[in-house]
């Protein structure tokens, strides 16, 4: 069995970009199908396309919908490493960015002047992420040029709008209807916020952590001793926020957990210090999904992060994050809010991904899950 897929970067993470009809030739569940395509359940993923981290354990569904205002609508899949599980409860924000370089690389969508405005909806949360590609002179550019924080290479420029991003999961910006809530774990009470924009967040005080916000390049190191009660912590919020009955149904990935502080002395180029946590570990940079959410929470009067940089009152939000400093912005037009960053993209293969023939006879013995 072959199946047809692009790798692709977008923003700091990798992600396996596919078409849904070319998945749909497999006839299978796409919660069997992935983890054997990506090698889990394995801690290396070795005989998979996945890459045994969480920024790389990825998958981009796309399709064109027929007519209406969205030019290309896509799912996101988080595919588990140790276990073969696929969790389909958020999107990322990483990875949107490589959709609307794929629409023009595929000829999906033309390119039109300098910028290319793109409108795409992901499925997993019915969000609306206006994309702007570069395309100078109506063309993507003979070779990517655009840097950015994280990537030590060049991709192609995208700047990415979320529309409206509050309370798409939960339905409410604030799912508790409370700016800060305190949850007990690991014997101590912690002073927590609870976001739902782009993605839910949780949002903690690196200081209630005994994290010194003068080093933040200590944060890694202390943030690992804490983990047992950070994850405890996740999915207390997890029930809390109505996106699991118990604490034990909590998701991996949903919701994110974030670590804050604000920089030790007076600094031009950050407002706060974040240190995130993806699948249980410290990530890399930052989840992007995840930085609308901070965004958010700092204009929203209450909030952990509001108390460290909502006088700030401007229109961009500069983040430090183990990859460098990343910039979030806001617009607003007609009563429409657009949250968003700029990141940076690039078509890495064109592959032909083989699954052994024996997988048949898996497809037939599974229960039916997730499908297009």
């Amino acid at each position: 069995m072959k199946i047809e897929a692009e790798w692709m970067r977008g923003g700091t993470s990798k992600c396996w970009v596919f078409e849904a009809e070319h998945l749909q030739q497999a006839g299978a569940s796409l919660d069997v199908l992935l983890p054997r395509l990506f090698g889990s359940p394995d801690s290396r993923q070795i005989d998979g396309v996945g890459g045994a981290a969480s920024t790389t354990s990825k998958a981009v569904i796309l399709h064109r919908p027929a007519g209406g205002d969205v030019d290309v609508e896509f799912t996101f899949a988080q595919v588990g490493i140790e276990e073969a599980v696929v969790d389909w409860g958020s999107n990322c924000g990483n990875c949107s960015a490589v959709v609307g370089l794929y629409a023009i690389e595929k000829g999906w969508v033309l390119p039109t002047a300098d910028v290319t405005r793109i409108v795409t909806r992901n499925t997993n949360t019915g969000q609306i992420i206006i994309q702007r590609v570069s395309t100078p002179d109506g063309a993507l550019p003979g070779a990517p040029d655009a840097l950015m924080p994280g990537v030590p290479f060049p991709g192609y420029g995208i700047g990415i709008g979320f529309q409206d991003p509050a309370g798409r999961t939960t339905g409410s910006l604030l799912p508790t209807r409370a700016a800060t809530d305190t949850i007990t774990a690991g014997g101590t009470r912690w002073t927590v916020s609870m976001i739902d924009a782009g993605a839910p967040v949780v949002i903690m005080r690196a200081e209630e952590l005994g994290l010194d916000p003068s080093r933040y390049a200590s944060w890694h190191t202390g943030v690992e001793l804490h983990l047992d009660t950070l994850e405890q912590v996740r999915r207390q919020a997890a029930v809390r926020m109505g996106l699991a009955s118990t604490t034990r149904a909590a998701a991996r990935a949903v919701p994110k957990l974030a670590i804050v502080a604000a920089p030790a002395h007076q600094d031009p180029a950050c407002d706060v210090n974040v240190m995130m946590l993806s699948m249980g570990r410290p990530h890399p940079a930052l989840a992007i999904t995840g930085s609308i959410a901070l965004t958010l929470a700092a204009r929203t009067p209450g909030t952990v992060l509001h108390a460290i940089a909502g006088s700030k009152g401007s229109a961009s939000l500069w983040l430090r994050t183990p990859a460098g400093v990343i910039e979030t912005w806001s617009e607003e037009h007609d009563g429409t809010l657009l949250v968003g960053v700029d990141r940076t993209a690039r078509t890495i293969a064109t592959s032909t991904i083989h699954l052994p023939e024996a997988f048949g006879s898996v497809v037939a013995a599974s229960p039916a899950g997730a499908t297009l």
